[in-house]
């Protein structure tokens, strides 16, 4: 396992960031326990978490298995989520971002999260008003470095503005959703955080197991975030996907190289890739990922892949401008 500079912070992260959304949710305790040991063994210090994952579940077991080794991790969570039936309890306020926080803290047994994410963009609160309740706990500390995830490109920039015109903690990373279908973070998203010199930590690498080797046009697994989750459905329901999935695997067999391998080794050669982040339900399937690191990408392999998929339009539509 290498190290990479977590942005300009200095801090080093592993290649690989591993998501507990699946502590406490589709894998229990003790499954989630070798899983949490697994990573631990083959090098990975950087763990992504989230107040509303398994309805704060994810966290409290994250900080069980975390004891005795919490100062050698890079930990995050996240706020935005409802939390409860309060009116309040959810969104960017600070109000709330200030009791989150604590909360989080709780469930994960520690004093401070290395990043904390502001989770999605929040209509209703200011980004001026978010720069600031993130700083506010940055004062406190509560956590280190403010990040923030699901945003465009604009809502980023101008976050950035204005916690350089203020003074202000600035976002130091980026937690986009990535994958060889969902390339939109290649036209904005991602050049910017090469110029500001943000971190990325990409999610869905695997966009939801549809590059797992399992589907294809004409057949789909019983079980699955695909065929049984709502949400998963909407987002990766169109035809072309399983189009590009087919393809991708059929590349991946051809390569000899496990389909769930290749698909996060793509997402992890992009230059302004920090540490894609992998997830799983069980260790079985979590090795898959793992081998990622062994994968020897190359920039003509990166583009024979891409070619696979469809090159999201310029920002300026200019498309007879555009190059590969």
């Amino acid at each position: 396992m290498n190290y990479v500079l977590l942005g300009r912070t200095g801090v080093r992260v592993s290649e690989l960031c591993f998501g507990t959304m699946s502590f406490g949710d589709t894998a229990d305790e003790a499954e989630s326990k070798k899983m949490f040991e697994r990573c631990r063994e083959v090098g990975i210090n950087f763990f992504d978490c989230a107040n509303v994952y398994a309805g704060g579940r994810s966290e409290e077991i994250l900080g069980d298995l975390m004891q005795g080794v919490r100062d050698e991790l890079v930990i995050t969570s996240k706020v935005f989520g409802k939390t409860g039936k309060d009116v309040n309890a959810g969104g960017l306020s600070r109000r709330h971002m200030k009791l989150a926080v604590e909360d989080s803290l709780r469930r994960l047994k520690t004093d401070r999260l290395d990043l904390y994410f502001v989770h999605q963009f929040h209509k209703d609160t200011p980004i001026e008003e978010v720069v600031r309740g993130l700083d506010d706990l940055v004062q406190d500390g509560k956590i280190l470095y403010p990040a923030v995830s699901n945003w465009a490109a604009w809502q980023i920039m101008k976050g950035l503005g204005v916690s350089a015109r203020e003074g202000l903690s600035r976002f130091e990373c980026i937690q986009p959703m990535y994958n060889l279908v969902k390339r939109q973070v290649e036209v904005e998203i991602l050049p910017l955080a090469l110029e500001e010199q943000l971190s990325v930590i990409p999610y869905s690498p695997l966009g939801g197991g549809l590059f797992s080797g399992k589907y294809t046009t004409q057949s789909k697994p019983d079980q699955g975030r695909l065929v049984q989750n709502q949400m998963y459905m909407k987002r990766y329901g169109a035809g072309f996907n399983y189009e590009v999935a087919e393809k991708f695997t059929e590349h991946a067999k051809a390569k000899n190289v496990h389909p769930a391998t290749l698909a996060v080794a793509w997402v992890r050669h992009h230059p302004a890739v920090t540490a894609p982040i992998i997830g799983a339900r069980n260790v079985q399937q979590l090795e898959a990922s793992l081998a990622a690191v062994d994968v020897q990408m190359t920039d003509d392999w990166w583009q024979e892949i891409a070619d696979l998929s469809y090159m999201p339009p310029p920002a300026t539509d200019r498309s007879e401008e555009q190059q590969k």
